[in-house]
């Protein structure tokens, strides 16, 4: 051992530390003696001692030296090009690393380890076509399918490939059908493709009891109501996803200044819900009282939304590229003094940021509405209406109460012309229910009702937000078997914001939904004077409609029970007379007055901030 330590120890010293290099010359033959007299597994444990001391550059000279000494010789090879392929990808040196592991394949074909992170570094490239055939074609053992599966599976995901990722994962979890993360994406498919029931004994080993508990938060909200689980479902990733940080960051008493710092962290400064919100707020921050600084994860989109987001900060920052840890510490040099993360837990999150505690005071709001019990979150905002105060305690982080509403919005939204019923494929002569929310948020339950509604309002059509194909296929036949005439549901595709928002109009009555209710997309309908039902429950994600309702005093679009949300929407529209007096309730100035008061809103959210923050004494 000694003697193989001096080995190591010898080949160390031979580099120059500043610049990990070593001279040409006699220094570089000794070298090359040295590696060529080391094993692969001794060349490791040197290869630690360089990584502790910084030495990226000479690990990767080590790695390709034992391999040129070994060439043809040594049957370890595959290994040591997939451990290059390994440290070249940390470096985000993606062509390099892509040969590192074709090589390492071409020397073992059953490498499926290989194959799993040649398929990641094409897939890194946006190159997703030969990413899903190295998977495809990967040769690996029974114990290791599942992972080459999940692989697949996730990428079909996110290119709303939704019918063949349900497939892939199926298969997976057939395989082995104790895979918590594969049965959350398992279970979120089937409510994006609107597959009802969601939770179906279909795959044996899996029983219903075990779908719901590792459904992932996001998915929750769309399921139960009940806050305590919305609540451990949270807590349950967090425990799996974001361990805690070696070491708090910023000061617990806070910084010795008078003008408050203000960051805003977000995937979502893009065309996103969460940007049509908040980017007048960020415009018309006291800029005498408060400095701004912007946090961003997301690809440019080059739309005129993120510029103008970006422009309203006084230090903008992209952390995209950086890992956790960077991007907690570029935090901590700004010394921000409340951190307001816009995510949560929805996608793109980076929320382990918020652990090592790069700002004193950390705040979740808008991204994510629900519990999110992360010790180093303090708070939740909301209002009383979505947070009841008797109904604090159920929750965490400590709620933070408005006085108002709890939601932001911009009043400067440009709103396109609203075309004809005809030119958008709905009847003149029909009363239109809509609702534009995400098919995922549509359950069997609340499906039911609208048939429900429909059966008893004959005169009517539903319109709904063409999400995905699977899921508009599903919805037509359970109309069917509801009794109702499949050609009574009118698919909308996606638009841009402005003609989103110039169409909306067009439709009678919004019917939200349950549990997970509109929040964004409430507001918009409420904007535009189109009446909404909202069904009410007990967790803040299900009193989100609500809140916006009472703000403008639409009481009448409240209900507390799913029998109640029925009724008022058939009485409405089966009485035009009632229904013209509600609908022109919410006509004139209502909404710019009430939830668009953005004027208003901003120095309540600025004395609110102001109550929280931390100041040295």
């Amino acid at each position: 051992m000694a003697a193989s330590q001096e080995k190591l120890q010898n080949i160390y010293n031979l580099f120059n530390k500043d610049s990990w290099s070593v001279a040409s010359g006699q220094d570089r033959i000794t070298l090359s003696a040295l590696v060529d007299a080391i094993t692969l597994n001794e060349l490791i444990e040197l290869i630690d001692i360089f990584r502790k001391s910084g030495g990226h550059v000479a690990i990767i000279t080590l790695y390709y030296l034992w391999i040129e000494l070994n060439s043809g010789r040594s049957s370890l090879l595959y290994a040591a090009w997939f451990n290059i392929g390994v440290e070249l990808s940390n470096s985000d040196d993606n062509d390099n690393a892509i040969t590192a592991y074709q090589n390492a394949l071409a020397l073992k074909p059953d490498f499926y380890q290989a194959a799993i992170n040649l398929g990641l570094r094409y897939e890194r490239l946006g190159r997703v076509g030969p990413a899903l055939e190295i998977w495809k074609r990967a040769l690996q053992p029974d114990e290791a399918r599942t992972g080459l599966l999940n692989h697949i599976g996730r990428v079909f995901e996110t290119e709303k490939l939704y019918d063949q990722a349900l497939e892939t994962l199926t298969t997976s979890l057939l395989t082995n059908p104790r895979q918590p993360d594969v049965i959350h994406h398992w279970v979120f498919l089937r409510q994006k493709m609107c597959l009802w029931p969601v939770f179906k004994a279909c795959i044996p080993g899996l029983p219903v009891e075990e779908m719901c508990n590792h459904t992932g938060p996001l998915a929750t909200l769309a399921i139960t109501d009940d806050i305590a689980t919305q609540g451990r479902r949270a807590g349950d990733w967090l425990k799996e996803k974001a361990p805690p940080a070696t070491a708090r960051l910023s000061p617990l008493a806070g910084y010795a200044r008078d003008r408050i710092r203000l960051g805003y962290l977000s995937s979502d400064y893009c065309m996103h819900p969460i940007s049509f919100l908040v980017a007048e707020l960020f415009e018309r921050h006291d800029r005498s009282a408060f400095d701004l600084f912007g946090y961003c994860s997301t690809k440019d989109d080059g739309s005129d939304t993120r510029k103008r987001i970006i422009t309203a900060f006084d230090k903008y920052t992209s952390i995209r590229e950086m890992s956790d840890e960077q991007a907690a510490r570029v935090i901590r040099a700004d010394e921000i003094d409340i951190l307001i993360d816009l995510n949560g837990l929805t996608a793109g999150t980076r929320l382990f940021i918020l652990r090592s505690r790069p700002a004193p005071v950390q705040i979740s709001w808008l991204g994510y509405i629900g519990s999110l019990p992360l010790p180093e979150l303090d708070y939740i905002l909301c209002d009383d209406f979505v947070i009841p105060r008797d109904r604090a305690a159920l929750y965490q982080p400590t709620p933070l109460y408005l006085p108002g509403h709890f939601q932001v919005n911009d009043s400067r939204l440009p709103v396109g012309p609203t075309p004809s019923r005809a030119e958008v494929g709905l009847p003149e002569d029909r009363f239109v229910f809509c609702c534009f929310s995400n098919n995922y948020k549509i359950t069997d339950d609340v499906f039911k009702a609208w048939m429900e509604i429909l059966r008893q309002t004959e005169h009517s059509v539903l319109w709904l937000l063409a999400d995905n194909q699977w899921a508009g296929s599903n919805m037509r036949e359970s109309a069917v078997r509801h009794g109702i005439d499949p050609a009574r549901l009118i698919f909308a595709e996606r638009v841009g914001s402005r003609d989103y928002l110039g169409r909306l109009p067009l439709a009678d009555m919004f019917l939200d939904t349950w549990p997970y209710n509109a929040g964004t997309t409430a507001s918009d309908a409420l904007r535009m004077g189109l009446p909404l039902i909202t069904l009410v429950g007990q967790s803040y994600v299900s009193r989100m409609a609500g809140s916006l309702l009472r703000t403008v005093g639409f009481k009448a679009g409240i209900a507390c029970s799913l029998e109640e949300y029925i009724e008022r929407a058939i009485e409405l529209a089966n009485d035009p007379i009632k229904y013209r007096q509600l609908r022109a309730s919410l006509g004139g100035d209502i909404w710019r007055r009430t939830i668009g008061n953005i004027e208003a809103f901003v120095p309540q959210l600025e004395s609110v901030y102001s109550s929280v923050v931390k100041r040295p004494k």
